[in-house]
């Protein structure tokens, strides 16, 4: 079995991808910025100062890659990783972008993606479209304090994508060699507004909820207030603002065609979260 270096392992993907990998047998190392106080299967690694890198890698034989939310500047932070698995010859490494990254060679994802095409590693690209987590997460508040989901996207409608079918992708492309090499868009099967996810949960819940499209000087101000820094949440105004031109719509057969399934739909995850919601 293969030592797996997971970053971002304590977050909605990392947690699942971890669970799964150790599953299988595999010995896997949780990345952390924390310094002190390091469990056996952790490695301190800030991506952000790139502190622990070299000493991360060490009897790693392949990884997966994201970059850590709040951060705009994602080459930066992904770079140096991939060189890092360049340097240390890793097996595989699988990098997670976002659905849309691909769109122009400038954006800071695709930089990232291009330098590990070119880097002469085995590797692939997952690129997920809007997580349903972000409806237990992110968006979370509103619905919470007002039965709402205020977004700036109108009528707009996305293929979200439950996170732990890209766990299981992510999982599933470490532990073979059959897809090397290529990079996937990944989606769900679900093609909804945010009329009806708001719809699904209130069967689902119980309570009316309901979604209010705002402006997006509406939303950047929250975000702002939440304490996000203003380049992040800039840039969250930005690809919101693509997923109301449309962009998050398409549907691809990805995930069943690594997974051998279809993706778990937007009801199923409502149910599987529903504790989430309920007041």
């Amino acid at each position: 079995m293969d030592n797996i270096l997971v970053v971002g392992a304590s977050g909605t993907v990392g947690l699942e991808l971890v669970r799964i990998l150790k599953s299988k047998g595999h010995n896997v190392i949780h990345a952390t910025s924390k310094v002190e106080d390091l469990k056996p299967n952790q490695v301190h690694l800030n991506v952000v100062t790139k502190v622990g890198l070299k000493n991360a890698f060490e009897g790693v034989d392949k990884a997966f890659f994201l970059s850590p939310p709040g951060y705009a500047n994602q080459h930066e932070l992904l770079i140096p990783l991939i060189e890092q698995a360049k340097i240390n010859k890793l097996k595989k490494v699988v990098l997670m972008t976002a659905m849309g990254a691909n769109a122009v060679d400038s954006a800071p994802m695709r930089m990232a993606e291009v330098y590990l095409e070119k880097s002469g590693l085995q590797y692939n690209i997952i690129r997920p479209n809007w997580f349903m987590q972000n409806f237990n997460t992110f968006w979370l508040q509103g619905i919470l304090s007002q039965n709402k989901i205020f977004l700036p996207v109108g009528k707009a409608k996305g293929s979200f994508i439950d996170a732990r079918d890209i766990s299981a992708v992510a999982a599933n492309l470490l532990e073979n060699d059959k897809f090397n090499n290529q990079d996937f868009d990944l989606t769900g099967n679900d093609v909804l507004d945010h009329d009806q996810v708001a719809q699904v949960l209130s069967e689902v819940t119980g309570s009316k909820i309901s979604f209010q499209d705002i402006t997006s000087n509406e939303m950047l101000s929250g975000l702002l207030g939440a304490g996000l820094p203003k380049p992040y949440a800039e840039f969250l105004i930005m690809i919101l603002g693509f997923f109301k031109l449309g962009y998050a719509e398409r549907v691809t057969e990805n995930v069943e065609k690594i997974l051998g399934r279809k993706p778990i739909a937007f009801k199923q995850y409502a149910k599987d979260y529903k504790s989430s919601w309920v007041k």
